[in-house]
């Protein structure tokens, strides 16, 4: 889905995240996206693994020219791109900065890695 100026803003439930020569994008909450709590997430997970994330705008253009592309959100978790608009995203499988940031997330949420105790409630 695209803003009013016809930026990439999010999908029908997700917010897009772009991998661009290893630096992580995705639209600025101020771009008409939702701030979600998974989106809010996976940048801190980003951050923590060194990885640098720019909240930026960015074309379609750009998207279909992305070395990777994942989605995060409540039902998605985080979900890797393989095409837009029948376009192939980078190799057309999940790429090394998704794959990482996928089992970072998964080992976090499942509590298999303490990094984030506070987000964790043990039943």
């Amino acid at each position: 889905m695209l803003d009013r100026a016809g930026h990439v803003a999010e999908a029908s439930g997700e917010n897009v995240f772009v991998v661009n020569r290893e630096t992580l994008w995705t639209a600025p909450t101020s771009s008409s996206i939702l701030a979600g709590i998974t989106r809010d997430t996976v940048i801190r997970i980003a951050r923590d693994l060194g990885i640098q994330v720019i909240e930026r705008t960015f074309t379609r253009d750009e998207l279909y020219c992305a070395q990777e592309v994942f989605m995060t959100g409540t039902a998605a978790e985080l979900t890797p791109v393989r095409e837009v608009d029948d376009r192939r995203i980078g190799t057309g499988e999940p790429g090394p900065m998704t794959l990482r940031l996928q089992q970072t997330f998964f080992e976090t949420v499942k509590g298999g890695k303490a990094l984030y105790p506070e987000w964790l409630t043990y039943v």
